[in-house]
């Protein structure tokens, strides 16, 4: 049977029209299994010509090494008008991979595009020194999300908040509430979610973390103790939502500090979880160091109101980033807490102002007064989301209560 060509994701039009139409090189990063390379594929499908090239690949390797301007020659068209993409995936293993991706373009970016893929030593290289700086745009790819999966557009941060906040509510399709409970049960990950089995889910998750932690950390660095890095997995699932100790994690594994330190970095690096930080700008008695922690597979956490915090969490950096790499601005999540420990879930920050607030809630449809302890300072719009389903009410000017299939389908 003839497999059917992947769907373009969300970040496709963006990638050729803000870089490579702009003889810019695109580089896509994101967590392991997220559909980055099936993504560039079929970015490469648009092209006249287009090669694939993996690090894995033997023969490639010994290209790479020798000469990479002669990958130049697999490409057969001559005519200039006719459009070439080369595609480099997980290029980064190599120790030398900026030098020579640098001297490869600067040679060639007037005849062909570049694409390069990876996950953790894109982020890494990225940081500090960069001899590519100015040649390429970055973009984040994140798992399906509610709005992606209904075929709709992403909106520009502009365009959420109208919709959000000073449009009257629209009519929901009863898609958005199946979609929604499918992709809290398995996740928004392409293969678990489309298999739609929790078999498949099952054995996926095992390979994806037998994999980080395998084959991904030890290409990172030189971790001696593997078994201790399997626990760790296991201690950050029971904390999702809540700041994070790393002395309480030292404790529990028995090592020491600058350890678990190093294996969170890692971890992060390679998509495994991020760090939502508390904003404290202007907010009196605010706590200022401890991040709460949210994974990439919320599939992973049994909690049920845990899991729905963690998949709001993901729609919510995932907005985030692709508004950010599509150069609309500075955009960041954090969360709010006082040491009266009054907290509210998520505040999205716009160019260093408050964009609006989320308090995340299963089935409570009171309102929970805890963000009024902010709102004085931060003045901007707030939204207790409920798991349960057809709620919508305007509260006041600036306070809403809304069903997750409602306020997730204004994102991205």
């Amino acid at each position: 049977m003839q497999k059917k060509a992947p769907l373009a994701r969300y970040i496709h039009s963006f990638v050729k029209k803000l870089a490579l139409e702009r003889d810019k090189m695109a580089f896509i990063s994101g967590p392991r299994q997220v559909g980055k390379t099936t993504e560039a594929l079929s970015i490469g499908r648009s092209f006249n010509e287009h090669h694939y090239y993996n690090w894995d690949q033997t023969q490639f390797k010994k290209k790479w090494a020798k000469s990479p301007d002669s990958i130049i020659e697999d490409f057969t068209t001559n005519n200039p008008n006719n459009t070439k993409l080369a595609i480099l995936d997980e290029i980064h293993k190599s120790r030398t991979w900026k030098q020579k991706l640098k001297g490869l373009y600067d040679v060639n970016h007037d005849r062909m595009c570049f694409l390069v893929t990876g996950s953790a030593r894109l982020s890494i290289y990225r940081k500090g020194s960069d001899s590519l700086m100015g040649r390429y745009y970055h973009f984040r790819l994140h798992p399906f999300s509610l709005r992606e999966l209904l075929a709709k557009r992403p909106l520009m941060p502009d365009e959420t908040f109208k919709n959000l906040f000073e449009d009257e509510p629209k009519k929901i399709s009863v898609d958005n509430v199946k979609i929604l409970s499918r992709l809290q049960e398995f996740s928004g990950f392409p293969e678990p979610y489309l298999a739609h089995d929790r078999k498949i889910l099952n054995l996926w998750r095992e390979g994806r973390k037998d994999k980080i932690i395998k084959e991904d950390i030890r290409d990172l660095s030189n971790v001696r103790d593997i078994s201790q890095i399997e626990v760790l997995l296991e201690l950050l699932i029971d904390r999702i939502g809540s700041p994070l100790s790393v002395q309480s994690l030292r404790e529990d594994l028995s090592c020491s500090h600058d350890s678990v330190t190093r294996w969170l970095g890692h971890l992060q690096e390679l998509y495994y979880y991020y760090p939502v930080t508390p904003y404290s700008t202007s907010i009196a008695r605010s706590l200022k160091k401890e991040a709460k922690i949210y994974l990439y597979d919320w599939s992973e956490v049994a909690n049920d109101g845990a899991r729905f915090e963690n998949m709001v969490a993901g729609h919510l950096l995932k907005a985030c980033h692709f508004w950010q790499d599509t150069g609309e601005g500075k955009y960041s999540l954090h969360y709010l807490r006082n040491k009266d420990k009054k907290e509210v879930d998520f505040l999205i920050i716009k160019d260093k102002k408050p964009f609006f607030t989320i308090e995340c809630k299963l089935n409570q449809t009171q309102l929970d007064t805890e963000y009024q302890a902010f709102q004085k300072v931060l003045k901007c719009p707030h939204i207790q989301l409920v798991h349960d389903h057809g709620h919508y009410r305007k509260i006041s000017d600036n306070t809403y209560i809304m069903s997750a299939e409602y306020f997730l389908e204004w994102l991205v």
